[in-house]
């Protein structure tokens, strides 16, 4: 594909950038579309993103719904018709910001004024249509094959409460109609396996007016979460990891000492104890840093590897709240080793290994990226060389493949980040493993050298899942609520034919409580037809039992699978090896 490029040059657009150079382009036709139709508009940002663009536009008194999209896809498809060849130009800030104003576009003025003031300003037209961009773009708007628009939504100008609400129209673009007729399918599919709608109907969590953010786990949730809570339990002590508990709300003075009432304030929920500033936990290092320094350490007592499964509360905007993925109460999946610079790469390597083994134990591909140092960053040259150089050993040892992030660490070291790619091919960032100098120097930790010296440890932070929260949203989607059977809140379900068959189907589900497994029996005088239908569909169990006259006649089961295939068996043989199944985490 031939693109346009600032400086005035068509060439061949590279391929990895070809769609993001479509979107973008797709931004300025929708902008075209919507000044066609509405012509008071007037124009925020219209940038491309991962799966397609928007554009955040002022309306003035109009008002736009998804009901109206039909008819500006209709105008964008006329455009495309028309073939409009793109073209740019430069003009000076003073010549530009008096072209803006003439035209009426204020923020695109506002914007120029925003701009560094050697910013080369360069503006991209097509047809009656100009915006000031930096490109590139497509030569001609009939590239623009396979399109949609997706939705209305309110968007601040540059983000901020505090500007006008202004309407954001998105929509997705793809090279060919093909790619947007699959991507759309996997919307539905991603419909389908929503966990807030799989949620609902499995009984796992709710979420209430009277608590915006923060889950109710029900008792089937509660299920799901104590069997993945367990399985988090031992890899910690297979990792060599000691678990503790710090408290839930915490003095100003600890976090001032962290830094957290100064940088993360507005995130934090704060109370009034005994007429002291106290805060609820938004993050548990602070208290695993009280813990450390407890008692005096040696270098033999190093690393110091506490894992935490911790309450928190973060104060998210309640717009940006979303089921499990986003919310304000959760139980972070947390670690906290304290380490001799001397076992930067050993304990990195380590660290990894735990997060993969999780990734590859529920079937999620990942990639890595390391990330470096910041413009603004604390600590010396010399520590940042060394955790960077670990991080980067303990990559190269594990034999994984990783993309450089230049500049992107946080502000106290470098770090590691895990990115996640479920069935649907989206893409999650869930693990992290990051270096911190500066909360062992705010604590003032230490411990003491072989040498009788005091030194400060290197703060390693560890998260496998990110939270319970939103790895059990994630997981709810990618087995679509069909968990592995030991994972699933109810792994049996026992379906007795008729009312005769009752009392043989509850001594079948003591024997199995007895083994240790997750069973009910359905005693609702409902067809056996129903029964299956609902427990497949509904409960999303692994396995039914069907028992009628021939079962208690024979004193077996009849085993029923997802599969949907049936066979009689004998209990102890079926306990046998469901009790295989859920001990090996198959």
């Amino acid at each position: 594909m031939k693109v346009l490029y600032n400086d005035g040059h068509i060439d061949e657009c590279p391929e990895d950038e070809e769609l993001h150079v479509l979107r973008h382009s797709a931004a300025h036709i929708l902008a075209q579309a919507v000044k066609r139709l509405y012509p008071e508009a007037r124009f925020g940002y219209g940038p491309a993103n991962d799966n397609g663009f928007y554009y955040d536009i002022d309306l003035g008194d109009a008002k736009i719904s998804e009901d109206d999209l039909p008819t500006i896809e209709a105008e964008i498809k006329k455009i495309v018709k028309e073939n409009l060849k793109f073209t740019v130009f430069e003009l000076p800030r003073e010549e530009a910001v008096k072209f803006m104003t003439e035209r009426g576009e204020s923020y695109k003025a506002e914007h120029i004024g925003d701009l560094p003031e050697d910013t080369r300003l360069t503006f991209y037209q097509q047809g009656e249509y100009v915006d000031m961009c930096v490109g590139p773009h497509i030569t001609y708007t009939k590239a623009l094959k396979a399109f949609k628009l997706t939705n209305v939504s309110g968007a601040y100008w540059k983000g901020d409460a505090a500007n006008k609400m202004l309407t954001r129209i998105g929509g997705v673009a793809f090279r060919t109609k093909e790619e947007l007729v699959h991507h759309e399918e996997l919307l539905a599919e991603a419909e389908k396996r929503d966990h807030r709608k799989i949620g609902r109907e499995m009984e796992l969590f709710m979420m209430a007016d009277e608590g915006p953010g923060f889950p109710f786990w029900l008792p089937n949730g509660m299920r799901l979460k104590n069997a993945l809570t367990q399985y988090w339990m031992e890899m910690q002590e297979a990792y060599g990891y000691e678990q503790v508990d710090t408290p839930i709300i915490l003095s100003r003075k600890l976090w001032e000492t962290s830094g957290h009432w100064d940088h993360y304030k507005e995130n934090m929920y704060t109370t009034v104890i005994d007429d002291e500033d106290y805060a609820v936990k938004p993050m548990n290092c602070p208290g695993a840093c009280l813990i450390y320094k407890s008692k005096p350490r040696s270098y033999r007592d190093l690393p110091l590897k506490l894992a935490e499964a911790g309450k928190d509360h973060r104060h998210e905007l309640k717009g940006a709240l979303h089921g499990l993925f986003r919310v304000r109460a959760f139980t972070q999946d947390d670690a906290h080793l304290f380490i001799r610079p001397d076992q930067i790469t050993e304990q990195v390597t380590d660290t990894a290994h735990l997060i993969t083994a999780y990734y590859e134990q529920f079937g999620f591909p990942y990639r890595v990226e390391l990330s470096t140092r910041p413009d603004d960053s604390m600590g010396s040259d010399e520590d940042w060389a060394l955790a960077e150089e670990g991080l980067r050993q303990a990559l190269e040892a594990m034999g994984v493949d990783y993309t450089l992030n230049e500049g992107d660490g946080a502000f106290y070291g470098p770090k590691i980040d895990f990115h996640l790619q479920d069935c649907l091919g989206r893409t999650w960032q869930c693990g992290t493993i990051q270096l911190d100098f500066q909360l062992p120097q705010n604590f003032e930790l230490e411990y003491t050298d072989s040498d009788g010296s005091k030194k400060r440890p290197i703060l390693i932070h560890r998260a496998g899942f990110g939270s319970f929260e939103r790895f059990i949203g994630m997981l709810t989607e990618q087995y679509a609520g069909k968990f592995p059977t030991w994972l699933s809140p109810l792994q049996v379900k026992v379906l007795p034919v008729s009312e005769k068959h009752r009392e043989y189907s509850r001594q079948i589900a003591d024997k199995l409580r007895q083994a240790g497994v997750r069973v009910k029996v359905d005693e609702r005088d409902e067809k056996i037809g129903y029964k299956i239908r609902e427990a497949r569909s509904v409960d999303r169990v692994p396995y039914m039992l069907i028992l009628g006259e021939v079962e208690e006649e024979a004193g077996n089961i009849s085993v029923r699978d997802r599969s949907n295939e049936t066979v009689q068996r004998s209990l102890d043989d079926f306990i046998t090896d469901i009790q295989a199944e859920i001990s090996e985490r198959r």
